[in-house]
């Protein structure tokens, strides 16, 4: 009989078939909370006096002690089995990971060598640390239980009881793409990949069947290494073989596999059914003229290929997705949206030492958890400078796939910022979150403004600057007729619904167009008149409103905010790691990203809480200081 160990399991994608191949293999682990633990005497000495001014590690301890308590992480452990490791004390080391962008190893031998750590874990100064592989458990525990942002969450619930992020304000968002932790392969090497990893999968979970239905000397010469590890044909005619042999080696294998013989539990397997949609997206079974099956490759424009969104682009992480922005950026992975406040010295906020704004009574709110009260900006500050009374911090994270555009997380994103009482004022993002019913929606659900810039009218007349867009039109709702700028009405008004959207098809009659002294400004249809293709009117208006003020000094002056999210970004690129997945699947890769989103905001919080509050204005260089010399 052949044993499969977990790690082997693990690495195979077959953790989800414990139950089947036996509960005997499954190590149950049970937790008791507790507090954290007293920091050391000799501890608190040597930290303090190895850093003076602290360490974020220090900081997350003195201040931020209750958002790593075991208690949160209960439902990921049984009431029975192996004393588990604290659960608070490894969700601290992921983030002091992601604050120095460790690895696990690294990770764990700062847990043994670093002071500042041992300070924040309330470690003795000879404590050895623990096993690394304990975090890599801890990670797969959360993802299994659902509860990748319990951390980040309580993190934004104790800042919030701190005064520090509060509904109301401002805030900005932005996104960016996320390489995936698999390697980039063509349909070709999906191919033979996909059939790869579905043998090393049956090896591994029943050697023995596997061996009774292939040759295995054969195949192991095609599949034993990885197909990249070697150099594909260089000839289109070969590689088209290559392409069929991996194609019926994948129908002659997923048949095996479907037998009444074989075990009902291999179709259960991840490899498997990645291998049965990869065959399906990328291959087609017909017969040639003598009636002989054949298996063949699918051609993009003759036969066509699932849409992206749909497509598998690696057996080893099938959640992964390739996607393009404009046309230099094309990356195979996720994206990352990230959230953050930007209140401005000038912008009023609640004062956290008052306490009469715990009483509804007297701090009223609306019914989105926006604050009623009508505080004063700081005396004394540069308008349009950060808020010295708060720091900038992220108050929501969402990971999608690559495929999924920024206008479709517009409305999510709010759900979630409304779920944890966080909901601005003002909400700042680039010209990819919004249309006319987030617009809309943002205002009329969610009680905040959406302040971007819409997109503007596509039509011919407006991207030429000369003739009749839209705006020239006068149209009038109740009576459901637009006037032309000449002053006729149109001839027919039809609600219709294309694409999925709800528009309003209006028309004017071919015979008025056609005599019309300016139908070259208007229209340049051949046959029929003017047509005119418009949103419900709650929509229209609010598009409209959107696209006049977009063109204000005001708001332009206004909307130059946001273009701090791409320091955000950044800040998340070079410390975090956000831009490249550590993990395969989603779930893992949005696990990472609310644990390096929690890093970024301790480190904000340290620079907040041991240093002057941040200012924009840089200092003067030793130029500039002579040259006013000079001219004073």
């Amino acid at each position: 009989m052949h044993w499969i160990r977990g790690s082997d399991l693990n690495a195979l994608g077959l953790r989800s078939l414990l139950p089947v191949l036996g509960r005997g293999m499954r190590c149950v682990v049970s937790m008791r909370p507790r507090p954290a633990p007293r920091v050391p005497d000799p501890t608190v000495v040597v930290a303090r006096a190895a850093f003076p001014k602290g360490s974020p590690a220090m900081s997350a301890r003195d201040e931020l002690a209750d958002v790593f308590d075991d208690e949160q992480f209960a439902t990921a452990f049984g009431a029975r089995g192996a004393p588990a490791e604290s659960p608070g004390a490894l969700a601290l080391v992921t983030v002091l990971q992601y604050v120095e962008n460790l690895t696990d190893r690294q990770a764990g031998l700062m847990v043994a060598r670093a002071i500042d750590w041992k300070y924040a874990l309330g470690l003795e100064l000879t404590d050895p640390g623990f096993d690394p592989s304990v975090l890599s458990k801890f990670r797969a525990r959360l993802v299994d239980h659902g509860l990748e942002r319990v951390v980040f969450d309580k993190m934004l619930e104790v800042l919030a009881a701190k005064g520090l992020v509060a509904a109301g304000g401002k805030q900005r968002t932005d996104s960016t793409h996320v390489a995936s932790a698999v390697r980039d392969l063509n349909r070709l090497e999906l191919a033979g990949e996909s059939v790869r990893a579905c043998l090393e999968a049956l090896a591994a979970a029943a050697p023995d069947w596997l061996a009774s239905v292939i040759d295995v000397s054969e195949w192991s010469t095609r599949y034993g290494a990885r197909v990249d590890s070697w150099r594909l044909p260089s000839s289109a005619a070969k590689r088209e073989r290559l392409a069929g042999l991996y194609g019926g080696d994948a129908l002659a294998l997923l048949r095996a596999i479907h037998a009444e013989t074989a075990p009902n539990w291999l179709r259960e397997l991840p490899a498997v059914h990645v291998l049965h949609t990869m065959l399906i997206q990328n291959y087609y079974l017909h017969t040639d003229g003598r009636g002989r099956e054949v298996i063949s490759r699918r051609e993009p424009d003759k036969h066509g290929l699932p849409p992206a969104h749909h497509r598998v682009s690696s057996p080893y992480d099938t959640d992964a997705r390739w996607a393009a922005k404009g046309e230099d950026l094309f990356w195979c992975g996720y994206k990352l949206h990230l959230t953050e406040t930007c209140d401005t010295a000038d912008d009023p906020a609640d004062d956290p030492a008052d306490d009469t704004a715990d009483d509804p009574a007297d701090d009223p709110a609306d019914e989105h958890g926006n604050d009623g009260d009508q505080a004063q900006p700081v005396v004394g500050s540069e308008p349009d400078q950060p808020d010295p009374r708060r720091p900038n911090l992220i108050t929501n994270v969402a990971t999608t796939a690559s495929t999924v555009p920024d206008v479709k997380m517009s409305t999510p994103i709010h759900r979630e910022l409304a779920r944890r009482h966080l909901l601005p004022a003002e909400h700042y993002v680039d010209s990819g979150y919004p249309c006319a019913e987030v617009i809309e929606q943002a205002h009329r659900q969610f009680g905040l403004t959406l302040v971007s810039p819409a997109l503007l009218d596509t039509s011919r007349q407006a991207r030429a600057g000369d003739g009749f867009d839209k705006t020239a039109f006068t149209i009038d709702w109740q009576t459901r007729q637009v006037r032309c700028p000449q002053g006729q009405s149109s001839a027919m008004w039809s609600p219709a619904r294309q694409r999925g959207t709800e528009v309003i098809v209006v028309k004017f009659d071919t015979a008025t167009c056609r005599a019309c002294p300016v139908r070259d400004r208007c229209t340049t249809a051949a046959r029929g008149g003017r047509q005119l293709t418009l949103r419900p009117q709650e929509l229209h208006q609010a598009l409209a409103r959107a696209r006049a003020e977009q063109t204000t000094d005001t708001w332009k002056s206004k909307y130059a905010i946001r273009a701090g999210a791409e320091a955000t970004i950044h800040q998340a690129v070079t410390t975090g790691g956000m831009r490249r997945a550590r993990y395969r699947g989603l779930p893992k890769v949005a696990l990472q990203h609310m644990f390096a989103a929690t890093a970024i905001n301790v480190v904000r919080l340290h620079a907040w809480w041991t240093s002057s509050p941040l200012q924009s204005v840089r200092k003067a260089s030793h130029l500039t200081r002579l040259e006013h010399a000079l001219a004073a």
